[in-house]
Order: structure tokens, then C-alpha cells, then sequence
């Protein structure tokens, strides 16, 4: 079963929509993989690891093109899911328009007390056997082994479902460049359990962030690339300060 569109709609779709949405889906995944290995070498490292249910995956964030990166490299089976975009309306912005066509957006409205209609949407990705991936840091950032603090959201979704949490770190994707590598490293399931409390939901943000910190460690800053590099690398990024800032302008937690 999809997840609950925000409209407020019936969370069970008809088999028109359905159908629709699934072959839009296979479209999307044929044309970004190949799109993606014609473009950068992709390292997978850790695809072992990936449990075969339902799981929420909790990746780092430095690119637009991190959630198609991700579509390129994960199992087609469970069907992936990724939590936002964060605007209200799905329909503005080139970025937002191609995600909403692929039916991979779970949105939620951050202007509007949404969290319990957004529970419900995640929840129902997950009773469906799917994945949802969640971009943890909420934001890109700069910066190769950095990673900024983590939303507690990915934590509070994972103890509410009762599903495993998957780290994953995305490397390369600072810039990006014809024939250069990106690194997808996927760390081990942890496990949850328990109420979503908010203990609970701190102590598990804590450990996630370690373990995925972790995974990113061991990726240099690469260079800039040429000009068309350069304009493909931020053509849809949106650096909060307004300007790309420097490899070192990221902090994360010491």
C-alpha cells in the first residue's frame, strides 16, 4: 500500500493511480541508474547488510542528487520511499516537480501542525513492507567526513514502527564530476525497541549520528570540477547562508 497522500485522500489509492505510480517508478529507476554509471563510478559498499523488510534507511546529505543516487544503487525490492520535501506545494520548482512525478515523496507540511497526518503517511510505507529514507541532517552541507547534527525524526519514525534504522553515508557528491568516484556505504541495522519516549528518541539520534559519522570517515574533499561540473553539482542545491560555503564550513558534532 503507498503512503496516505497529504491531501487527506483515502491512503488506499485506486488501481489506476496505483498502476500509474508504478510505472513511473520503474521508469524513474531505469533512467537514473543508467544516467548515474554513465556519469560517476559507483563504489556500494555494505549492500549485505540491508535487511530484507521494512527498514528506514538514514542517509548523510551533501547533494541534490543523493536521493537519485540512492534509487540508482538500492534493491528494487522493498519499493523506496524518501521523506519530503519540506514545501508545501509539490508542484513549484523543476527539483520538486520530478521528485512528486516519481511517487517517491512522502511530504509533510513543516508550516502546519502535520506530525501525526506525516506518522500516519510513514507508517503506512511501512506496513506496506517498504523502506524510507530520510536525509537525517535535514539540510546539505559541505564537506566530505563532516556531518551535522541529526533531526530526531528518523529516530522517532524507527521507535513508533518498530522498524530497524540503516545508516548510510553518500560520498563524492560535493562535486560532481565525469568519471569520478561516489561512494555508497551502508553501516549495519540497528535495532530498536521500546516506546518512542523522548529519551529514548535522544539516545537513538546520539548513536545513529556516531555510526554514521563513522561511515563517512576516509573520503578526501575532491577538487571543483570544470564549469558544467560545477553549474550540475548546484543547479538545484539550496545552501541555507545563500552561497556555497567552503569543504570546512560544515560542523558536526566533536
Amino acid at each position: 500500500m503507498p503512503p496516505q497522500r497529504a491531501t487527506g485522500d483515502s491512503p488506499v489509492p485506486s488501481r489506476v493511480r496505483a498502476l500509474r505510480s508504478g510505472v513511473r517508478y520503474g521508469v524513474t529507476r531505469l533512467a537514473v541508474g543508467a544516467i548515474a554509471r554513465g556519469y560517476v563510478r559507483l563504489r556500494i559498499e555494505g549492500m549485505e547488510r540491508l535487511p530484507h523488510g521494512p527498514y528506514l534507511l538514514c542517509f548523510s546529505h551533501q547533494n541534490w542528487t543523493d536521493p537519485f543516487l540512492l534509487l540508482a544503487v538500492l534493491p528494487w525490492r522493498p519499493r523506496v520511499y524518501f521523506f519530503g520535501p519540506k514545501e508545501e506545494d509539490m508542484n513549484r520548482g523543476w527539483r520538486n516537480r520530478i521528485m512528486r512525478w516519481t511517487g517517491t515523496p512522502v511530504p509533510y507540511r513543516p508550516s502546519k501542525d502535520d506530525l501525526l497526518g506525516a506518522t500516519r503517511r510513514v507508517q503506512a510505507v511501512f506496513h506496506a513492507g517498504n523502506v524510507l529514507a530520510i536525509a537525517g541532517e535535514g539540510r546539505i552541507h559541505a564537506g566530505e567526513t563532516q556531518l551535522l547534527p541529526l533531526s530526531e525524526g528518523a529516530a522517532f519514525f524507527a521507535l513508533r514502527s518498530g522498524v530497524p534504522i540503516v545508516p548510510c553515508a553518500i560520498n563524492g557528491t560535493s562535486w560532481l564530476c565525469l568519471g569520478r568516484t561516489v561512494r555508497v556505504r551502508f553501516g549495519r541495522p540497528i535495532a530498536v525497541e521500546g516506546r518512542p519516549t523522548q529519551a529514548a528518541v535522544g539516545a537513538l539520534t546520539g548513536r545513529l549520528w556516531t555510526e554514521l559519522h563513522e561511515l563517512c570517515q576516509g573520503y578526501p574533499d575532491p577538487p571543483p570540477p570544470g564549469r558544467f561540473g560545477r553549474w550540475l553539482t548546484d543547479v538545484f542545491n539550496e545552501w541555507p547562508e545563500g552561497a556555497r560555503p567552503g569543504p570546512g564550513g560544515a560542523a558536526g558534532r566533536s
